[in-house]
């Protein structure tokens, strides 16, 4: 799998380009997830050959069970990038100066999540180390 960072709602169209250009330098694939695929496994949009995607009828059901959830924050994922790379990924974005409210690691654990389940997850842990901010 090639290095990915998935972005995800996005609605700041200049935030965005801002954040892309100051990653341009690392020649790693950014890939903005639009609102049809949160349903997709993570691990499946980050491009890891051994997931599938999830087949259309089944996602139209889904969403027709499921009330649509809004996500509020924006999401970044990183897939496929470690060490001095990763720490050169994530002072780049501080010194940009494009705050993104949710930041994740694609893991083994949740590579099969669709973008929903890991942002309800991110949603919980903040809560759990910022809670004077609710």
């Amino acid at each position: 799998m090639k290095p990915t960072i998935l972005l995800i709602n996005f609605k700041d169209q200049q935030k965005l380009r801002k954040l892309k250009m100051a990653l341009l330098p690392f020649k790693i694939r950014l890939k903005t997830v639009e609102s049809q695929d949160y349903c997709q496994p993570i691990g499946y949009l980050a491009g890891v050959k051994e997931i599938a995607k999830v087949e259309t009828a089944s996602t139209e059901i889904l969403s027709a069970l499921i009330p649509q959830e809004q996500m509020e924050k924006e999401m970044l994922i990183l897939a496929g990038i470690t060490g001095n790379l990763f720490d050169q990924v994530l002072y780049t974005l501080r010194k940009a100066g494009t705050p993104v409210d949710y930041k994740a690691v694609l893991t083994e654990h949740n590579q099969n999540w669709n973008c929903m389940q890991l942002y309800k997850e991110l949603e919980k842990e903040h809560q759990m180390y910022h809670p004077e901010a609710e």
